[in-house]
């Protein structure tokens, strides 16, 4: 152990904060792995450099502390609670009345479905929320013949302002009320701050449905980008039967010269799939082509070779009769569907999980976040949020639907799962938010018994459980409450207060408590807002300790202002999860987000003046 100058540890810890805002912006490293690496050189740090506190040295139990703080742990049981109401299908069943209540006016759907959406994600976690309404949005905007980049922000964006409105409605306020509480301060209740949350909400929900929609371009599904418009192109799916020609046809400068009138997009051979260029391929009988053309170039190529069996479908509703005659079941269509949170699909390959042996289905593109990857998709490892472009016949893709780890991005309310299990998920709930609200028990209490009444009445199984445990936010809480405690020990959190008043040179709450919240909104969009909420709330406490002002003002302006992620997908993971499916680029979210940035910061240093008496 060494002696040094606080001050010099205030600067390395910093440093180390700084290094891991970029990495997490830049997404160089995996998460887990950035969190690992802050926590494990914090803890070399202060074991090397002690700094002594009024609580005693920065010890390694307290750096590490954050894996087992009240607030992480209401998180994680707040998701299982979360994955219980969407594995149910609770709230299905309420988006099943929205269509009932709404037939004939897809618009007003849309409305009430962002605005179920808000009042939702007050209570319940906001991934499920959105997760749930995707299709849902997407059937109702092709029912209205609007593209789904026209929705989905918004959709994302209303979930995120209920989010702000209770205590349980994102995690951001659960970890800022328990910093609360590490610091000595009274921590949040249930609707502490719900006014002035509530405020901000409304005003922004009205620019997200009137405005946002016409800020968002209107852009083509994958299938359209794939196939194309010119020259009425159909997609083709066709087996090289044993007596085909194509057998042994050798693909010349990445192309079948057989085919030269169609546009080979994929050759699957058992779970794997080649795409083009093609060098080296040899047809085999067995193979699979998917190729795009006229139906003209099509029906010539199934008429001169007797050996290929072929399906053909096409992206518009077609009168003239099919190029090949189908059997009862057998039609071929293309779906979209995206690999859920919680799925055992994360982490895994196409080949690994053996989509066309399981389900009968080929993949013939992957898209994620705002672009599409076609290049070696089989052997891409799949992560939670990604859309794959599936083709298959109508039967296999109904199998697909009642598969838990993926979301059918073509909604039915055909099948729901059994109403006796919604409806145990839905008083679970309702109990949980009621120990909640009237503070019959602590909040940490009441979400594991919540979580484990989930597993207990067989909502939930133990591995589904387990899978709505996201190691992302477990590892990002841990190492932000430990970058939070050496920020506080060094005195780094108090200088950053008294830089931020010499910053707006004036210690009038009102100015000041703007200008902090403004930071805060910045730069959650940039790292994200668990780690935002955590790193800030120190310094929001110690502001309003120095202006003498009251700290509950502070401590919602960083709830509110944390999640304001609304200028790019990398701040929220709801964003990140309708980015493939409204086919978004990162300069859409910056285009339709900064405005409520500064709509919901405006509104909140107008009204929590007034509000809190500043």
């Amino acid at each position: 152990m060494v002696a040094v100058d606080p001050s010099l540890m205030m600067w390395l810890s910093f440093a180390v904060i700084v290094i891991a805002v970029v990495s997490y912006a830049t997404e160089y490293f995996t998460l887990e792995f950035t969190s690992l690496s802050v926590i494990a050189v914090l803890l070399v740090l202060f074991e090397v450099f002690p700094v002594a506190t009024a609580a005693g040295p920065v010890s390694s139990a307290r750096l590490l502390a954050g894996f087992a703080d009240p607030a992480l742990i209401t998180v994680v049981c707040m998701l299982v609670i979360g994955q219980g109401l969407v594995h149910t299908g609770a709230l299905q069943r309420i988006a099943r009345d929205i269509l009932f209540l709404t037939r004939g006016s897809g618009r007003l759907a849309i409305a009430l479905t962002l605005l179920l959406a808000l009042m939702l994600s007050a209570f319940t976690n906001n991934t499920p929320i959105v997760v749930v309404f995707i299709p849902v949005l997407q059937a109702l905007a092709e029912r209205d013949r609007l593209s789904s980049s026209k929705v989905m922000i918004p959709l994302s964006f209303a979930a995120i302002l209920g989010g702000m409105t209770t205590l349980i409605g994102s995690s951001t306020n659960l970890l800022v009320s328990g910093a609360m509480l590490d610091m000595g301060e009274a921590p949040l209740t249930m609707f502490s701050f719900t006014v002035p949350a509530l405020v901000v909400a409304l005003v922004g929900l009205v620019y997200v449905g009137l405005i946002a929609p016409r800020l968002l371009p209107a852009r083509t599904s994958m299938a359209g980008t794939l196939v194309g418009s010119a020259g009425r192109q159909y997609l083709a799916q066709i087996t090289v039967g044993p007596t085909s020609n194509l057998v042994g046809h050798a693909a010349a400068a990445g192309m079948f010269p057989a085919l030269k009138d169609l546009s080979v997009q994929l050759l699957q051979r058992g779970e794997h799939a080649e795409l083009a260029p093609f060098e080296g391929i040899v047809l085999r009988s067995g193979d699979t082509l998917v190729v795009a053309g006229t139906r003209k170039a099509l029906t010539e190529l199934l008429a001169r070779d007797s050996g290929l069996i072929g399906d053909v479908d096409r992206e518009e509703p077609e009168t003239e009769s099919p190029a090949v005659p189908r059997k009862p079941g057998d039609e071929q269509v293309l779906v979209e569907v995206m690999i859920a949170p919680a799925s055992r699909m994360v982490g895994q390959n196409l080949e690994q999980i053996g989509l066309r042996r399981r389900f009968g289905s080929i993949v013939l593109g992957l898209q994620r976040r705002s672009r599409m990857i076609r290049q070696r998709v089989t052997e891409i490892r799949l992560e939670a949020g990604d859309v794959l472009l599936v083709r298959g016949r109508r039967e296999d893709i109904e199998g697909l639907r009642a598969n838990p780890d993926v979301l059918l991005m073509e909604w039915s309310t055909a099948k729901l799962p059994a109403l006796h299990l919604a409806r145990r998920a839905l008083i679970i709930s309702a109990v949980v938010i009621g120990a909640i609200s009237f503070e019959l028990v602590p909040v940490v209490i009441a979400a594991v018994c919540g979580a484990a009444a989930m597993l207990a009445t067989s909502c939930l199984n133990i591995r589904q459980a387990s899978r709505a445990v996201d190691s992302k936010v477990v590892m990002l809480v841990a190492a932000a409450l430990a970058m939070g405690v050496a920020m506080q020990a060094t005195g780094g959190a108090a200088w950053l207060a008294h830089l931020v008043i010499a910053a707006t040179g004036s210690d009038d709450p009102a100015l000041v408590l703007s200008a902090f919240f403004l930071v805060v909104a910045v730069v959650t969009n940039v790292l994200s807002n668990n780690a935002a909420a955590v790193l800030f709330t120190p310094i929001g406490i110690n502001l309003a300790h120095s202006i003498g002002a009251d700290p509950m003002a502070f401590a919602v302006a960083v709830v509110i202002a944390a999640s304001c992620s609304f200028a790019t997908p990398i701040g929220y993971q709801t964003n990140l999860l309708v980015m493939a499916p409204g086919h978004y680029r990162f300069s859409d979210f910056f285009r339709a987000g900064l405005p409520l940035v500064f709509i919901v910061w405006l509104t909140f240093s107008l009204f929590a003046p007034f509000y809190f008496g500043l």
